[in-house]
C-alpha cells in the first residue's frame, strides 16, 4: 500500500530542552544595592510574564527576608543543594509574586565554605546541582555573597554571565576592577564562556556631581556593558525589605520600582540579541 503524505515524513525530532539563562549578580562590595537588585529585577521580570528563580547564596539571607520567608520556610535551601543534602527541586519556595519561585538562605549557609573545602568538585557544586534541572524558568538569578568566597566561585561557574551592581560611588571603581579580574580567572580556568552581561548603576543621585562623574567613568571604561537604566536613590526601595515585599509590590509608582521595570525590559532586550546571535 502506498505511503500517505504523512506517513511519508520523518518524525519530527525532540524538542531540545528549555534552559534558563542564569545570572550571578556578583560585588565584592557591600552596601552597593546588590541584594536590592537581585529581589526587584526578579521581580521585575516576573511581572512581565518571565518565569524566574532567585537562589539566595549570601550567607546573610537578605534575599530570602526581602521576600517575606521565614526562618521555617529556609529549612532547606541553598546549604543544602551546595552539600548534596537535596536535590534542587526539594529547595525552592513560591513567594507572593506570581512567577518568582527562591531557593532560600539560611544561617547554615554560612559554614558551608569550609565543609565545601572537602568535597568534589568543589567549585562546580552549585553547577551540577542545576544541571538540566531549569526547564521550568525563563532566568535564574544568584545572590551572591559580598566577597569573592567559594560560594561566589560557585555562583560564576554555574552562571551564563554576571550582573554587576555598582554603586555610584567613587571607591566602586577600585572593586570594579577586581571582580573583573575574578570573571577572567574564572573564564580562563572554570568557566570558559563566563561573560560580563551588564552592570547596572545603582543609588544615582542626580543631585550629587559625584554620581554623574561616576557614572561617566564607568560608561567610558566598559561601553555598551553599561545599561542605559540607572536606579536612583530612593527611601521606598530601601523601606521595602522590612515589610517582606520588594519595593515593586510596596510602591510600584515610586521612581526605584519605575527604573527596575525599565532595567527588566533592558535585560529581556539583552538576553534576547544573544539567542539570535547565536
Amino acid at each position: 500500500m502506498p505511503e500517505t503524505p504523512a506517513e511519508s515524513q520523518p518524525a519530527a525530532a525532540p524538542a531540545p530542552a528549555r534552559r534558563a539563562r542564569v545570572l550571578a549578580l556578583a560585588n565584592q562590595k557591600g552596601g552597593v544595592g546588590k541584594t536590592t537588585t537581585a529581589i526587584n529585577l526578579a521581580t521585575a521580570l516576573a511581572a512581565v510574564g518571565e518565569r524566574v528563580l532567585l537562589i539566595d547564596s549570601d550567607p546573610q539571607g537578605n534575599a530570602s527576608t526581602g521576600l517575606g520567608l521565614t526562618h521555617e520556610e529556609r529549612e532547606t535551601g541553598t546549604y543544602e543543594l551546595l552539600t548534596g543534602v537535596a536535590e534542587l527541586p526539594d529547595t525552592i519556595r513560591p513567594t507572593r509574586v506570581p512567577n518568582l519561585s527562591i531557593v532560600p538562605a539560611s544561617v547554615e549557609l554560612a559554614g558551608a565554605e569550609l565543609e565545601l573545602m572537602d568535597l568534589d568538585r568543589r567549585q562546580h557544586r552549585l553547577k551540577d546541582a542545576l544541571e538540566n534541572r531549569l526547564g521550568d524558568f525563563d532566568h535564574v538569578l544568584i545572590d551572591c555573597p559580598p566577597s569573592l568566597t567559594l560560594l561566589t566561585v560557585n555562583a560564576m561557574v554555574a552562571a551564563d554571565a554576571v550582573l554587576v551592581p555598582l554603586q555610584c560611588e567613587f571607591f566602586a571603581l577600585e572593586g570594579l576592577g577586581q571582580l573583573l579580574r575574578t570573571v577572567e580567572r574564572i573564564r580562563g580556568s572554570l568557566n570558559p564562556t563566563l561573560d560580563v552581561q551588564g552592570v547596572v548603576l545603582t543609588m544615582f543621585d542626580k543631585r550629587n556631581n559625584l554620581s554623574e562623574q561616576v557614572a561617566a567613568d564607568v560608561r567610558g571604561f566598559l561601553g555598551e556593558k553599561v545599561y542605559d537604566t540607572v536606579i536612583p536613590r530612593n527611601v521606598r526601595i530601601s523601606e521595602a525589605p522590612s515589610h517582606g515585599v520588594p519595593a515593586l509590590i510596596y510602591d510600584h509608582r515610586c521612581p526605584g520600582s519605575t527604573a527596575y521595570m525599565k532595567l527588566a525590559r533592558e535585560v529581556i532586550r539583552r538576553e534576547q540579541a544573544l539567542k539570535s546571535a547565536a
